[in-house]
């Protein structure tokens, strides 16, 4: 299971351009639709835990699929993988980008690949979207959150913050209020 676990996350990891966001939906074909590992629910909250921690959002969530499905063993050997392939590829194109960087072919490669860069995030954000059956009330709540980030530039860390105080505050009243409709009909 555990050289599973490397081959898997080195391929995502070998295919990273354009970051972590690039490769959530990498991760959820390859673990929730093809290898059936995880639950689409549970993927979609390791992403919020992911993105909410401290670090680059791939090496944390294979940090949390690799010790759900390996312990700590499959969560070091999912990092590993997640970081070597990038890192050698990294190497690699540091050393081709430097030494052709004035090359105009070099220069059209790189105008090419990110238009596909951020067809590869828009499709993860519409996947997750669709996924993640939210109300109408969380979808207001999402796209808020994201005008706040773009148009007035307000650090996601303080959003996330707020969102999840909010929600306890929210789900802790909401409790509350189930227990005096409770004795009240009692």
């Amino acid at each position: 299971m555990l050289f599973e676990l490397f081959k898997v996350f080195f391929k995502i990891g070998s295919f990273s351009f354009g970051g972590g966001f690039a490769m959530i939906p990498m991760f959820q074909k390859e673990l929730v639709d093809n290898k059936k590992w995880i639950e689409e629910e549970e993927f979609l909250d390791i992403i919020a835990v992911s993105q909410s921690s401290p670090g680059p959002i791939v090496i944390n969530m294979g940090v949390l699929i690799g010790y759900k499905l390996g312990g700590l063993k499959g969560a070091i050997v999912c990092a590993l993988g997640t970081l070597l392939a990038p890192f050698i590829v990294i190497i690699l194109a540091a050393t081709v980008f430097f030494q052709y960087r004035d090359n105009h072919v070099v220069g059209k490669i790189f105008l090419g690949i990110r238009p596909a860069i951020v067809g590869l995030i828009v499709s993860a954000v519409y996947r997750l979207g669709r996924q993640s059956k939210f109300g109408y009330k969380k979808y207001m709540i999402s796209i808020l959150t994201a005008l706040l980030i773009v148009l007035f530039n307000i650090s996601p860390i303080y959003l996330i913050l707020i969102g999840g105080i909010s929600s306890i505050i929210y789900y802790k009243n909401k409790k509350r209020n189930l227990w005096i409709l409770y004795y009240k009909i009692i």
